[in-house]
């Protein structure tokens, strides 16, 4: 007759068992799926703290494990924004522009196309270098004023984009400048003319009308040039450039 297994013979049998197992009760417990509000709460307070990085780990899992939640569309926007305030604009742009792809009438919409506007405008390179992110911030401000006409940021930008009209104005006043000094007075005279044309309001004009003026003495347009000063005399009076031209005037008696 078999006697009982001895003690020896069922711990080795408890560890076999446990081993067939694969050990289960040795694995960490998964991390809990943290609901949104409280994710969107950490995430707001490490962005508040300029934790960027932490901010965005907490807001991209609201868009990832939250889609659906009333969380997620600011949770978009605050990945973009925790971009930007690291000025990590190329990655600002493509988050706000995600955004606008996904909730184009969201309540918010307006914020992130000023924000998204804003991402180029702080780009703005001097006068003597390109200006393609000039162009580029003109056209989201003008976008924000044409599809959000009532919103809080319209009247900002309108201002920026005045700005930016002055700034691109000044880029073809100061490329005409070059073309005179190389003696390409035709070239000159394009860029002069497109500035009166396409930014009349602009703080340049002044300047535009006199070497345009310039431009025409050099080319024996004398009756065009007169009358260029008169106007910029007469209309612009109290700018060193009309002052310049009455100046000039006076030495064409």
């Amino acid at each position: 007759m078999l006697g009982s297994p001895s003690r020896h013979t069922r711990i080795l049998l408890a560890a076999v068992l446990l081993l067939a197992g694969g050990c289960g009760w040795l694995r960490p417990a998964p991390t809990p799926i943290l609901p949104p509000d409280e994710l969107y709460s950490t995430g707001e307070s490490d962005l508040a703290q300029k934790r960027y990085e932490q901010a965005r780990e907490s807001f991209k899992k609201i868009v990832e494990r939250h889609p659906n939640s009333s969380y997620a569309a600011r949770a978009r926007f605050l990945i973009g924004e925790a971009h930007y305030r690291e000025a990590e604009f190329d990655k600002a742009i493509k988050e706000f522009e995600a955004f606008l792809a996904f909730f184009p009438r969201h309540q918010i919409a307006d914020l992130v196309q000023y924000r998204l506007a804003m991402s180029y405008y702080d780009q703005l390179k001097p006068v003597e270098q390109d200006q393609g992110l000039t162009q580029k911030a003109l056209e989201q401000f003008r976008k924000l004023v044409k599809e959000y006409p009532e919103s809080r940021y319209a009247t900002e930008a309108l201002a920026k984009i005045d700005i930016c009209r002055g700034r691109l104005a000044q880029k073809e006043v100061w490329v005409a400048n070059y073309y005179f000094t190389q003696g390409n007075r035709s070239s000159a005279r394009q860029r002069l003319e497109l500035v009166l044309k396409e930014y009349p309001r602009t703080l340049v004009i002044p300047e535009a009308l006199f070497m345009l003026a310039e431009v025409n003495f050099h080319e024996g347009k004398n009756a065009e040039a007169v009358r260029l000063l008169r106007r910029l005399s007469e209309e612009y009076g109290y700018t060193e450039f009309g002052r310049r031209a009455v100046q000039r005037l006076r030495a064409q008696r």
